[in-house]
């Protein structure tokens, strides 16, 4: 379901960069903590954050979602080719499925063991425990290798909105800066 607006609302505007925002800085931060040593003094305190995040980022999501689905989304600019809104669809697609994949696999690394995840210090997430064998390794593979998809992923779609900007000269950055 397409709006009238041909652009994106201020709330669509916020939510794509504040979960790019998230996205980038839970990269980081996993890519960061995954070589801290038992004797760090990040070694419990960025996991803590690093889960939090996560969670919020999940939160935002869902609602980023509910959102697009009552409201919609911007129309596809009549310059685009088929081919070209098709792609643009699978890649946004993709990106909501690896945000998706990445924040259960998180999940079920962080509660293998039965313990809750500790949001902020304000409520815990309740754990399911192990539902499978090996469950915290094989989901913290799954959790790595989409995360470098992820990434990959946003940095080819950022790549094809500076191509719109810089050689098609269409509205398709500009769209996502201001409705």
């Amino acid at each position: 379901m397409a709006t009238e607006n041909k652009g994106y609302s201020w709330t669509s505007i916020v939510l794509h960069w504040l979960v790019a925002v998230m996205v980038i800085g839970l990269f980081a931060s996993g890519f960061w903590m995954v070589d801290l040593s038992y004797y760090s003094s990040w070694y419990r305190t960025a996991p803590f954050w690093h889960k939090s995040v996560g969670v919020l980022l999940l939160a935002l999501m869902l609602y980023r979602l509910l959102f697009r689905v009552i409201k919609g989304t911007a129309e596809p600019l009549s310059s685009h080719s088929k081919a070209i809104q098709r792609a643009s669809h699978v890649t946004h697609l993709t990106l909501y499925g690896l945000v998706f994949l990445i924040i259960c696999s998180g999940y079920l690394i962080s509660t293998a063991d039965g313990r809750p995840i500790d949001v902020f210090g304000l409520f815990n997430l309740p754990s399911a425990g192990e539902l499978f064998a090996e469950q915290a390794d094989r989901a913290g593979l799954v959790h790595k290798f989409a995360a470098y998809g992820l990434i990959a992923l946003a940095v080819l779609h950022a790549a094809a909105a500076f191509k719109h900007h810089v050689f098609d000269k269409d509205n398709t950055l500009k769209r996502m800066l201001k409705p």
